[in-house]
């Protein structure tokens, strides 16, 4: 098993290819050791001292480190643990988990915006985000204000207000003229 890695725009985050499917459909977040358990993989990523953060893509896995970690000391550590959890044959999920879309439901009156902007993230941002190792997700539309939940490389990288401001509400405001404002959410 050969598994390739690149790097994301943010440098506290590596993206893994391990050249199978991750996860069949959907993404997966486990932002700290507590919230693991429901993935034998993360499991184990997050027993290599310095992980701080786990994504699951539908073929790569984005792993977030201390900064006080560098890449050198555990990047071999982490290439062993996938490697190992592959060929061991267990499942990347825990039988209980269910696959989504990520985004958040909304009820009320503007439930068609809501609809334009989920496939507008869907077909144009969360691929381009995929690539860096991450993904956005739809949280909330209130007043014009589009909530948007950062993961993965997203999640805590220095261009994502960026991404957020210059790319995604703008992309958003151009097709959706309800849309006002683009934020992220913790």
């Amino acid at each position: 098993m050969f598994i390739q890695t690149e790097s994301t725009p943010n440098p506290a985050t590596l993206k893994f290819l391990p050249g199978q499917t991750v996860l069949e459909m959907g993404t997966a977040d486990f932002p700290t050791p507590d919230t693991a358990s429901a993935s034998p993989l993360a499991t184990r990523l997050f027993a290599v001292d310095g992980v701080t953060g786990v994504f699951f893509g539908t073929d790569f896995v984005t792993i977030t480190k201390a900064e006080e970690i560098e890449w050198d000391h555990i990047k071999p550590s982490l290439l062993g643990a996938i490697m190992e959890h592959f060929q061991s044959g267990q499942p990347v999920m825990g039988a209980d988990h269910t696959a989504t879309s990520g985004h958040a439901e909304h009820d009320g009156e503007d439930g068609a915006i809501v609809s334009q902007i989920k496939e507008l993230l869907d077909s144009r941002v969360r691929p381009a985000v995929a690539q860096d190792g991450g993904d956005i997700t739809f949280h909330g539309f209130e007043r014009g204000v589009v909530y948007l939940h950062m993961q993965g490389a997203c999640a805590g990288c220095p261009s994502s207000t960026l991404t957020l401001k210059m790319g995604i509400e703008n992309l958003l405001r151009h097709y959706i003229p309800e849309v006002t404002e683009v934020r992220p959410v913790a």
